[in-house]
């Protein structure tokens, strides 16, 4: 029998060694366990959740929303057509972390699952000779990060870095709520009970719950907890203290907690760490509010969608905008905290979202049919160890292509199941310009069947073209196409497809081969 200690028994060791002995240090200098890389490089995928490219002055927006990610992008490779998986973030963080599309993944419905066959094919199992750490604000990121957790060394409770969880040792006050009654109570069943207790009792983002008369009552209760609890927090967010669905807390914490995470954390380490804002409700620090008051920025007008409704939904843009300068003050400080421990000579960091965010159209948020490049158009920066200068790639880029990326750029194994390819500049080959990239909402198709409702989105060269079908507000005509030129027309309001019939047919003939060859296995076991 082969008695010598493996890399991975090491790690698993090494999670349940006190931080002071299980120090980077002391497991980067032991060269003789088998698979220690003489230079670990380190990852680290940070997601600030409804984060729009649109917003980001790096993309031409005119109001500087970023001016510490600017700064700091002089030393990265910045990104400025790169999409999501979906637009929401059950399928914009399946693809992350999976390196496939929705229709590959299957997880593309409200608090969805990746199916159990497909479990293993997760960027922790790829990095199985990394110790892997991961955080979410997310709910619904959560659920899948539950599922990959026997890929994990260190999953942290999404209330950890809540204010019920940051201050839980300072008061003898019990508050009921999901993360203290459904692990009690639930825990065979805890993703399944959570989703359930969210639906009944706490408001959903789009303002309702499903229990008429239990949401208001625990309403009102959560309110005079918070209310005696944090009053003094109170006065840096005049507009309430930053919350998702159904919890508070403060951004300032949550990077505080990662950054001791990582900085403590046995090395080389993988980890991903996810966010809430910019998500609605949109409430910042105090410092941003009324940063952009009476700057002169205008919205382009845009006419209503048929999936909108009355008025043009521009109300909160500021109060967005307004929130984007806390996530980029808190990036700022993560940033500095890295490279204040060395941490950034040998780690690859990673900046994006799931998805984005959207104010026009009679449109506002992300779950909508409706895929504009607000809602599916997203910001990635990667910073690459010593890189001291800053690389703009303009080709079109995927979520999908970020787990191929890191396996290639650390050394790693590739992993044969990801369906997007290594992005430049580190790929060994040329890019192909012709290439295709693909978005897709299906949210309202089966899970375990054809895609029969759905948005689909491919985007190649400078020409986009959006294909809805099955919607019951498509009428007789039952689907829908438009085709945009987005170098002449960024805020799409030139439809090309009647105008220019070769390219809009040639892009839906591929879009529709897709399909077909992703809607294939359901069919045939129909």
């Amino acid at each position: 029998m082969d008695n010598q200690i493996t890399r991975r028994d090491f790690l698993k060791l090494a999670g349940l060694l006190p931080i002071s002995i299980a120090a980077p240090r002391f497991l980067s200098s032991l060269d003789a366990i088998g698979g220690v890389q003489a230079d670990p490089q380190n990852v680290i995928v940070l997601v600030f959740d409804a984060w729009s490219a649109t917003h980001l002055s790096l993309n031409g927006y005119q109001r500087e929303t970023t001016p510490n990610i600017a700064r700091l992008a002089e030393r990265a490779v910045v990104y400025h057509n790169h999409y999501a998986g979906g637009n929401f973030t059950t399928p914009g963080t399946a693809s992350i972390l999976t390196g496939t599309h929705p229709w590959t993944h299957r997880a593309f419905q409200p608090g969805g699952k990746v199916p159990d066959a497909l479990v293993s094919n997760n960027i922790f199992a790829a990095f199985e000779n990394h110790y892997r750490i991961t955080y979410s604000h997310n709910l619904w990121a959560n659920i899948l990060l539950r599922q990959f957790r026997d890929d994990l060394e260190q999953y942290i409770p999404k209330k950890k870095y809540f204010l019920t969880g940051v201050t839980s040792g300072t008061s003898n006050d019990f508050f009921l709520d999901s993360d203290t009654i459904i692990p009690a109570l639930f825990e065979s069943d805890e993703d399944i009970a959570l989703v359930s207790w969210i639906r009944a009792m706490e408001r959903q983002e789009q303002g309702y719950a499903y229990s008429l008369f239990l949401a208001p009552l625990y309403e009102r209760y959560r309110n005079y907890y918070y209310g005696k609890r944090f009053a003094d927090i109170e006065a840096f967010f005049p507009r309430g203290i930053p919350m998702d669905d159904y919890d508070m807390f403060l951004l300032e914490h949550g990077i505080d907690g990662v950054g001791g995470l990582v900085t403590a954390a046995p090395q080389p380490f993988m980890s991903y760490f996810h966010f809430w804002p910019p998500h609605a409700p949109y409430r910042t620090h105090r410092d941003f509010i009324g940063r952009f008051a009476d700057d002169g920025y205008k919205a382009p007008e845009k006419p209503l969608d048929l999936f909108g409704d009355n008025g043009p939904k521009t109300k909160n843009r500021t109060e967005y905008d307004e929130y984007i300068l806390y996530v980029d003050r808190e990036f700022g400080r993560f940033y500095d905290h890295l490279e204040q421990n060395g941490l950034l000579e040998n780690t690859w960091l990673v900046l994006t979202s799931d998805h984005g965010e959207m104010f026009e159209r009679g449109i506002e948020g992300h779950r909508t049919p409706v895929l504009y490049d607000p809602v599916v158009r997203v910001p990635l920066l990667i910073f690459e160890p010593g890189r001291n200068s800053r690389t703009d790639v303009y080709a079109n880029t995927s979520a999908v292509d970020l787990l191929p990326t890191l396996l290639h750029v650390t050394g790693q194994k590739k992993a044969d199941w990801t369906e997007g390819t290594v992005l430049q500049p580190f790929a060994a080959e040329e890019p192909d310009p012709e290439r295709a990239v693909y978005v897709a909402q299906p949210e309202k198709s089966e899970q375990y069947g054809p895609l029969t409702i759905a948005t689909l989105v491919i985007r190649r060269g400078d020409y986009k073209l959006m294909y809805f079908y099955g919607y019951k507000e498509l009428g007789a005509a039952g689907e829908r196409v438009e085709l945009y030129n987005l170098k002449n027309d960024p805020e799409e309001l030139n439809d090309l497809y009647e105008t220019e019939k070769e390219i809009g047919q040639e892009l839906l003939n591929e879009l529709k081969a897709k399909l077909e060859e992703v809607n294939a296995p359901y069919l045939s076991n129909s």
